[in-house]
């Protein structure tokens, strides 16, 4: 039975989690009934968690941080590609429609933050905001989550990286641009395509690409330095549009550039190959063809030096032409680290008398 769009979200169906003894399975049970006039549209909700850690650490070579925070669990956005979904399924939640719509917000994850940066055991390395859900997601307008991190952040003086693809980190532009002055921060714009039609199915909740290029535009003019990133590159559906990405958000003020390949790790390769086939039918059994020759015969090959950017020829020619269109943009040409050296703990900013 193939499943039917539902609008404003990625995900076409919600199956179990790969850690449940029993699994749902769509079936056709013959009544004449579909989504659009039986079955109610899923809602968003979203739980209060209250966190024991914030700072996330890992040692993958492929990234250039070892440390990040995320909000939020779960994200509205509902990109049908995401690699985070299938960390939904450690909550029993389904990595399909339940990671867009059952939301988790870290509402202590300022204090938590406050008190990591306070221990004096703590070294100031780059910390990463968006590294797996969005930070700047739909619910952080009303929750302001995201706001309260990057404010314990300034205080300290600490640097740290964004990643986004939403307009709405506007919304934080004179504390980015306080921080900027300090070389504490860098925004990264996640763009794929400009192409709307394909974007409104493709990632339904996030901005569209015409607003994160003005966002990227306004960051950059308030001194906050920008880059893009192309992610993902989907072979035959939106690789054609990487120079005119690069070339667009060089135009809006980027700086740095990078790209990631689509990965489809776990449940995402079969929640994939829905999307393909309820939106771009005739070019499902192509594309799955060419993922499959970047990865290794795979749907996905998860070795670090290749699962951002497949191996191939395929790979080596998409490769080729980012390099040349950065080179012609005039992109990456230098990037200076962002500074750890003025990182302060308040404590230490207070004058305490002597004992004696």
């Amino acid at each position: 039975m193939r499943a039917t769009p539902i609008k404003g979200r990625g995900s076409l169906s919600n199956g179990t989690s790969r850690f449940e003894a029993f699994q749902r399975v769509s079936f056709d049970d013959e009544w004449e009934t579909s989504q659009t006039d039986g079955t109610p549209k899923p809602a968003t909700t979203v739980t209060a968690e209250t966190a024991k850690s914030i700072i996330s650490r890992n040692d993958s070579p492929d990234i250039p941080f070892d440390q990040s925070i995320n909000p939020y669990r779960g994200c509205e956005h509902g990109c049908i590609y995401c690699y985070a979904r299938p960390t939904h399924a450690y909550l029993n939640h389904s990595p399909g429609l339940d990671f867009e719509t059952k939301l988790y917000a870290k509402h202590n994850a300022a204090d938590l933050l406050r008190k990591a940066l306070s221990s004096p055991s703590y070294v100031p390395k780059l910390i990463a905001l968006g590294a797996n859900t969005d930070p700047y997601q739909p619910i952080e307008r009303r929750l302001r989550i995201t706001a309260s991190i990057l404010a314990v952040l300034q205080e300290f003086n600490h640097p740290v990286a964004i990643t986004t693809k939403s307009a709405s980190v506007t919304q934080d532009i004179e504390l980015l641009a306080q921080m900027a002055g300090k070389n504490l921060v860098r925004v990264f714009m996640s763009v794929g395509t400009l192409d709307r039609e394909i974007v409104r199915t493709l990632e339904p909740r996030a901005s569209t690409p015409g607003a994160r290029l003005e966002a990227l535009r306004k960051l950059s003019e308030a001194g906050v330095p920008t880059g893009v990133i192309v992610a993902p590159v989907i072979p035959s559906v939106t690789d054609h549009d990487m120079e005119r990405v690069l070339f667009s958000a060089k135009d809006a003020g980027a700086r740095d550039a990078a790209y990631v390949l689509l990965r489809l790790p776990l449940e995402i390769a079969d929640l994939f190959r829905e999307w393909l086939a309820a939106h771009h039918p005739l070019k499902e059994a192509h594309v799955m063809n060419l993922i499959k020759q970047m990865r290794g015969g795979r749907a996905y090959d998860s070795d670090f030096g290749i699962r951002m950017k497949g191996s191939g020829v395929f790979a080596d020619l998409l490769e080729q032409r980012f390099r040349k269109a950065c080179a012609k943009a005039g992109l990456n040409l230098t990037r200076h680290p962002l500074d750890t050296s003025l990182f302060r703990r308040p404590a230490e900013n207070k004058r305490q008398l002597d004992l004696f």
